[in-house]
């Protein structure tokens, strides 16, 4: 019989899995990498439950653990983690009676400039497109909400650099 802790915690990552995911597909190349690597925060988020206070939501919470356990692998391994390649997705697109692939493109472009940036950059556009406030990204990787922003304007200049040259 599962505890309350127990019911309490799978409640809250089935409610969050998505965050996990995204995470995931950011700091990993292939669906072998990305199922391991979300084991492994799922399992570093287990070990961390019991020291969750409740002084930010958890989510915010479950993005730090996430990140920090994606960028410590990074750190470990000789060989990177390498970041999520578009190409490696297959997905379904509704047939219609025209085509047109200017949205897959831009979304390539797009995927490919996130891939230049650092694990850190990562982290706070993928909070940023999450819809975070600049306070809660600051909690989330550690840093002050003010290098957040600075953050935030340095990588913005650099996609901006890159989908427009």
């Amino acid at each position: 019989m599962k505890s309350n802790v127990e019911i309490e915690f799978v409640t809250q990552i089935e409610k969050h899995q998505n965050l996990i995911h995204k995470i995931c597909c950011l700091y990993s190349n292939g669906d072998a990498e990305h199922k391991d690597l979300f084991q492994e925060i799922t399992i570093q988020l287990w070990k961390a439950y019991p020291k969750f206070r409740g002084d930010a939501k958890f989510s915010t919470w479950m993005y730090r653990v996430g990140i920090n356990t994606a960028i410590s692998l990074y750190r470990k391994s000789k060989s990177r983690i390498q970041s999520f390649s578009f190409d490696d997705v297959s997905y379904k697109i509704p047939q219609t009676e025209t085509y047109d692939d200017t949205q897959d493109q831009q979304l390539k472009s797009i995927y490919a400039a996130l891939n230049h940036l650092n694990d850190i950059d990562k982290a706070v556009i993928l909070l940023y497109l999450e819809d975070k406030s600049y306070k809660e990204i600051s909690d989330t990787i550690g840093i002050s909400e003010v290098n957040a922003r600075v953050k935030m304007n340095r990588i913005k200049k650099k996609l901006k650099t890159q989908l427009n040259p």
